[in-house]
């Protein structure tokens, strides 16, 4: 435990730099100051956890900074999928923390609550949606940014404290399955499905060490949604049956049956790495089967969209289909849009991951993570 002189001297750096234009932040009389246990939240992932910076990079298919998004909560467009917050948005408040702001918002350099490097069509491989998103390696490079700030502001070893104390919820592997279906790629004709999801939690597996590397110990993860269940890869299906895309969602089980093995050697070869997984497949695929069993009216079709089970991408008519269709009560579906879950459904699956029981989310749920 640091003695009374050096936390004064940490906390006297950190808010420094933290606040250099503050003048609410004062450390004598008030004693404000960073506490002990204070316990930051840096996101990486995918559309289910990107807040906005999708915003500030040049792409048009994989952005929603346009209305009828976010109208359930914040009432206006933030870039986020969805009518209102995110898994990660409730994560951050059942911490006590403030929404976590995007990386790439401009004007903002206040990290002493986290920060969201997540990226809506983002995947663990480099060459998913290449060009149009940013994939996993270049959040991590964003955080090893930052990183290297703190330690030129703080030193090695303070940053160190301050980053082990951290949580890093990480979802991502949705794309890299789901987009070879969706543009024929050829990729997964020349390997088998097992070495394909092995390239996918290998180089999951390779950002994790990464970030522990620079002080993280604490992880926060989600296994895969049932893929080819969700309205837009039903709309993919031949035929528009509405029948699930089953080879898209085989490739979601084989990630769930191995990422918690590697999980586990990682927990005995890292020192001190700690790490929660929940099973979302479960939860969306019992409300996806049973909605009213969880308050809502449907789950299969989408609130926002076109086509069948309104599985088009079209939502708020800014992308290449220009029609879509809207429900009057977001919070009667599963499903927002096309691929995303509604603000309501995101609250269920953010309630198991923070305090969900062991058969729900383990080894530790991120309540217990944040305590650590």
């Amino acid at each position: 435990m640091a003695t009374p002189t050096k936390l004064y001297t940490f906390c006297s750096l950190l808010l420094a730099f933290l606040f250099p234009f503050s003048n609410s932040v004062q450390l004598d009389g008030g004693k404000v100051c960073l506490p002990e246990k204070h316990a930051s939240l840096f996101i990486f992932g995918d559309s289910l956890f990107d807040a906005g910076n999708n915003n500030y990079i040049k792409t048009a298919a994989f952005q929603a900074n346009f209305a009828p998004y976010g109208e359930s909560f914040f009432k206006y467009p933030t870039g986020r999928f969805s009518d209102g917050r995110l898994i990660s948005d409730f994560i951050a408040e059942y911490a006590k923390l403030p929404l976590i702001t995007p990386y790439l918002h401009p004007g903002y350099h206040s990290y002493i609550d986290g920060a969201n490097f997540a990226s809506a069509g983002a995947g663990a491989l480099v060459e998913t949606l290449q060009g149009s998103v940013i994939d996993l390696n270049t959040q991590l490079s964003f955080f090893k940014n930052l990183a290297s700030l703190f330690k030129n502001k703080l030193g090695d070893a303070e940053t160190k404290t301050f980053l082990g104390r951290a949580v890093y919820l990480i979802s991502i592997g949705s794309n890299d399955y789901a987009i070879p279906f969706a543009t024929n790629s050829s990729l997964l004709q020349s390997i088998s499905q097992q070495e394909f999801v092995d390239m996918v939690i290998g180089n999951l597996t390779t950002v994790i060490k990464e970030i522990y590397k620079e002080g993280g110990r604490k992880f926060g993860f989600q296994s895969l949604l049932p893929l080819g269940c969700v309205p837009f890869t039903r709309a993919l299906k031949a035929g528009n049956t509405g029948a699930c895309f089953e080879e898209i969602t085989a490739l979601a089980i084989l990630h769930n049956e191995a990422f918690p093995k590697v999980l586990q050697k990682l927990e005995h070869q890292l020192n001190g790495f700690r790490y929660s997984i929940a099973d979302v497949y479960t939860t969306f695929s019992e409300r996806i089967n049973n909605p009213s069993k969880y308050g809502f009216k449907e789950g299969k079709i989408a609130c926002c969209g076109s086509g069948p089970y309104r599985g088009i991408l079209s939502c708020g008519g800014k992308r290449s289909v220009k029609e879509y269709e809207l429900c009057e009560n977001a919070s009667d579906h599963v499903f927002f849009d096309s691929a995303h879950p509604s603000e309501r459904a995101s609250q269920q699956v953010a309630e198991q991951m923070w305090s969900g029981t062991s058969n729900i989310t383990a080894p530790y749920n991120l309540k217990a993570l944040f305590e650590l």
